[in-house]
């Protein structure tokens, strides 16, 4: 399962829109960074209080890139 599977699984179970969910992501040769975007009643959903949710999505991405070697940045796209 790729780190963007697994992150748009993990948005598509937070939100009450799933169907509007949709993550992109752009690679480099040792990075990528991973796009969410959700309709705009669904991001406070994502981004938790405090940011402790979108904190959590970052932190199991994180731990699944470091497998393959590479770092990984996920971004909230309104």
């Amino acid at each position: 399962m790729a780190i963007s599977d697994l992150v748009a699984f993990i948005a598509r179970s937070l939100v009450d829109e799933p169907e509007a969910v949709d993550v992109n992501e752009v690679t480099g040769e040792r990075s990528a960074i991973i796009e969410i975007s959700v309709a705009p009643d669904d991001i406070g959903k994502i981004i938790g209080k405090r940011g402790r949710i979108v904190h959590a999505i970052r932190t199991v991405a994180k731990a699944a890139a470091a497998r393959s070697g590479k770092r990984v940045e996920v971004e909230i796209i309104e």
